[in-house]
């Protein structure tokens, strides 16, 4: 019962990104240098392990959809730890329509297989969480939450396809290399390690196309420091495709990311209403 009201959640949410979560309603100049820095695909397919290698970082994040003829965004800002596969997210819902209704920020843990979330509303109790295995949702949490994970976004390169190196510019004053390409959800799903496959392959089974065009920007050491995918999903809600394009800048390498999962007492096991 759990798990059916869990994908109804999820479902639910990942037809409108939530419909803001349950809400009633920079780069520099570049320069002229097309000096080549290798094979892009294969040092694209390499962003996930670099990751890993650097350890942590700061993020922000930016989901931008339109919905009902209005475009809005959902923010996200927190900390990652690579090796251990954990994030904190406070993540802010736009206004709604009308711009009367606050929206008190939601707290994101992300975990292996799982999303973790604080000030959810629907009748969830304010000291509680609510826990969401990712494999269960369509999407596999790329878009459910209102932020893509950091890492998935990162291992979703594993799946590139096609890229091309289009140039140096700067990110904050950081020098970055910019790539454009397309990954295959399905193939990054192949090319991940087990333990993190169950997402990706749940969201290629569940998006209206496996193929996910991006922007990419990674600095001289090979890291990742921003990355704009573009998803396609079917409205579950309403007849369509919905459009998605979640942005990822990550800075602030090395920062402290300690990330701590609810108890078991903590999380809510009661039913989640659907809005």
């Amino acid at each position: 019962m759990a798990e059916r009201q869990q994908h109804r959640w999820g479902g639910a949410l990942a037809a409108g990104v939530a419909v803001c979560l349950g809400a009633t309603g920079c780069s520099g100049g570049a320069r002229a240098d097309n000096a080549h820095p290798g094979d892009p695909v294969e040092t694209l397919r390499r962003a996930a392990e670099t990751l890993v290698t650097a350890g942590s970082s700061r993020t922000r994040t930016a989901m931008e959809m339109a919905t009902g003829g209005t475009r809005v965004t959902i923010r996200g800002e927190g900390v990652y730890d690579y090796r251990h596969r954990l994030g904190r997210l406070t993540v802010t819902l736009p206004q709604d329509p009308a711009g009367t209704v606050e929206h008190r920020p939601i707290t994101e843990l992300l975990a292996p297989g799982a999303l973790f979330m604080k000030n959810r509303g629907a009748g969830v109790p304010a000291d509680k969480w609510v826990r969401v295995d990712t494999a269960t949702l369509s999407d596999g949490n790329l878009v459910t939450g209102g932020a893509t994970d950091p890492f998935a976004a990162a291992e979703l390169l594993r799946g590139v396809r096609t890229a091309a190196y289009v140039g140096r510019t700067e990110l904050a004053g950081t020098p970055v290399l910019h790539y454009r390409g397309t990954a295959d959800l399905a193939l990054a799903a192949r090319a991940a390690p087990a333990g993190d496959r169950g997402p990706l392959e749940a969201a290629a089974k569940g998006f209206a196309t496996t193929k996910v065009p991006f922007d990419v920007y990674l600095d001289d050491a090979g890291r990742l420091r921003k990355v704009r995918h573009r998803f396609s999903f079917v409205n579950t809600q309403h007849d369509g495709v919905v459009d998605v394009a979640s942005t990822t800048l990550l800075y602030g390498f090395g920062a402290a990311a300690e990330v701590l999962l609810p108890a078991t007492r903590d999380i809510y096991a009661g039913k989640i209403a659907e809005e």
